[in-house]
């Protein structure tokens, strides 16, 4: 709870760092907030959340990572493709 609650923290390092931790933990709680940081302001902390989501192996995942593959930065459409790979492998 204290993570998925640091996901709304001003600083975008706090909000990175607790989108990596819950990646870790491999809660599903986690899911759907960091589906939400998906569309955060920060670069760093999107990249973080499609790696927690990939770490995190959920399906519900899937479309909202499928759709960083239009953002203009290349390490965020990157990191949504390497979580991608991560939930379609058997």
């Amino acid at each position: 709870e204290p993570l998925i609650a640091a996901l709304a923290d001003e600083s975008k390092r706090v909000r990175g760092e607790a989108a990596g931790a819950l990646g870790k933990l491999g809660d599903a709680r986690a899911v759907e907030p960091l589906i939400a940081a998906l569309a955060d302001k920060s670069d760093s902390v999107r990249l973080a959340a499609a790696f927690a989501l990939g770490e995190l192996g959920d399906a519900r995942a899937v479309e909202p990572l499928k759709a960083l593959f239009m953002y203009k930065e290349s390490s965020v459409r990157e990191a949504a493709a390497a979580a991608l790979a991560k939930l379609e492998a058997p």
